[in-house]
């Protein structure tokens, strides 16, 4: 089975990741104020995108393109390709690099996502942010950055049926890992149709 977040803990998991919870300790809330239009971009793009935890950290400035709702990742393997952003994603990542903006960072510092010392957050990293929010949220599933790419995947698939568009966007570079991942989800599928088909 794919471990994913259900739709309800997308939406907590987010709402932690923005506005806090009354999980979290005192020196939690106060480091969310250094962090948090950082630790939400981030989220959001790998919930709305299904980007890998690497590529992630590896995007620079220049590889935002808001004005053609796309950004340029570097895939496993050193290629490169355009991951196409929904508008909730454009608008979120518009607003962190207007935030950016405000930091004091040298002309030639590229990096989007910075760590506390401006350099290049880690996947390590990430992965303890991805790992706190959902403890914080209550949701009671191992979450890490790949179980993010999975939600992506899983609801892409369910909303278009096309494994081949999927694998393209999580960028496999064979529609067999995709088509292995999610069988699940199509027996799911199956199972909902069951009485789709009516004869009287």
């Amino acid at each position: 089975e794919i471990i994913r977040l259900t739709p309800d803990e997308v939406v907590r998991f987010l709402d932690v990741a923005q506005y806090g919870s009354k999980n979290f300790s005192w020196k939690q809330e106060s480091y969310l104020e250094k962090t948090r239009e950082r630790d939400y971009t981030m989220i959001v793009l790998m919930l709305s995108t299904g980007i890998r935890v690497s590529e992630l950290v590896g995007l620079n400035c220049s590889d935002v393109h808001l004005d053609e709702c796309r950004i340029v990742v570097r895939r496993k393997g050193g290629s490169i390709a355009n991951v196409y952003l929904s508008d909730e994603a454009h608008d979120t990542l518009e607003d962190y690099l207007k935030y950016r903006e405000t930091l004091k960072l040298d002309k030639d510092n590229d990096i989007l996502f910075l760590s506390m010392q401006n350099k290049r957050i880690g996947v390590q990293s990430v992965e303890n942010i991805v790992k706190k929010y959902a403890k914080a949220a209550d949701i009671d599933k191992k979450i890490t950055p790949h179980k993010l790419r999975k939600t992506y995947g899983t609801e892409l698939y369910k909303e278009t049926g096309d494994i081949y568009l999927v694998a393209s966007s999580l960028g496999h570079s064979s529609v067999e890992t995709t088509t292995r991942h999610y069988a699940i989800q199509d027996e799911l599928n199956k199972i909902e149709a069951r009485n789709k088909v009516k004869l009287r």
